[in-house]
């Protein structure tokens, strides 16, 4: 075995992109030194759907190809020169870093309701039609309840609600439907009123250990029994028992 052919991964070019592996990176290498554009051409499209091949999870991203493109100029470093059905990327566009996106900052006048609370309050409060406007303000109505039910134990009454509706909107909002929200319930009484598999299983072990009860009693009684029926029986053969001279 000749030693001096064997090639060792430390002796080699850097791997561009590991998914695509070697192989393909000698194929892209041997297009860079083909002189003849047709050559290359129809060598580098050969290569595209090798490349497809490789990785068939990519036919499930949105133009696939587009990206196969993309990876082989990336894995040539930008010096193959083939014509591409899609736009030939640089190197300045496949580094380039996106740009922030802008935080949205929006300062609700009522925080403790809510950006998008106020904001069904200025479209009930815009709209003309009476029957929109009276659903909007008992949708509102509906929401404040149930984001005090959520955060308080007690339960709020509609006169509150229709207060600081009113001071919210200037007096311009009232509701009509009285917003029905179920009360809070404590943790200890959900597992009760819950009951299902867990009562279910709770009454079986209990039935079992009944069970388990009842024939321990039966066997202790059966024992107490035999034990009285052998000493009577010893004491009767005791008292008719010969004497010997």
């Amino acid at each position: 075995m000749n030693i001096d052919n064997m090639e060792y991964n430390t002796t080699r070019n850097h791997l561009v992109m590991r998914e695509y592996g070697r192989h393909i990176q000698k194929m892209i290498e041997y297009l860079l030194s083909l002189e003849d554009k047709e050559k290359r051409q129809r060598n580098a499209y050969a290569v595209i759907e090798l490349m497809g091949f490789l990785n068939p999870h990519l036919k499930n991203v949105e133009d696939f190809r587009h990206k196969l493109w993309d990876h082989l100029f990336l894995i040539s470093d930008f010096k193959l020169e083939v014509a591409s059905p899609y736009p030939i990327p640089t190197r300045e566009t496949l580094k380039a870093r996106p740009k922030p996106l802008s935080y949205p900052k929006r300062y609700p006048k009522f925080s403790h309701m809510g950006k998008n609370l106020e904001i069904v309050i200025n479209k009930a409060l815009a709209e003309e039609n009476p029957d929109k406007r009276n659903g909007f303000a008992n949708a509102i109505a509906y929401y404040m309840k149930l984001a005090y039910n959520n955060w308080h134990k007690e339960t709020v009454h509609d006169d509150a609600i229709q207060a600081e509706l009113s001071q919210l909107t200037g007096g311009q909002l009232e509701f009509t439907n009285t917003p029905y929200v179920k009360s809070f319930r404590p943790n200890e009484n959900r597992e009760r009123e819950r009951g299902g598999y867990g009562d279910y299983r709770n009454k079986r072990n209990q039935k079992f250990q009944q069970r388990n009860n009842n024939r321990n009693n039966d066997r202790n009684n059966d024992r107490g029994n035999d034990r009285n029926n052998d000493r009577n029986n010893d004491r009767g053969a005791n008292k008719f028992k010969k004497k010997r001279f």
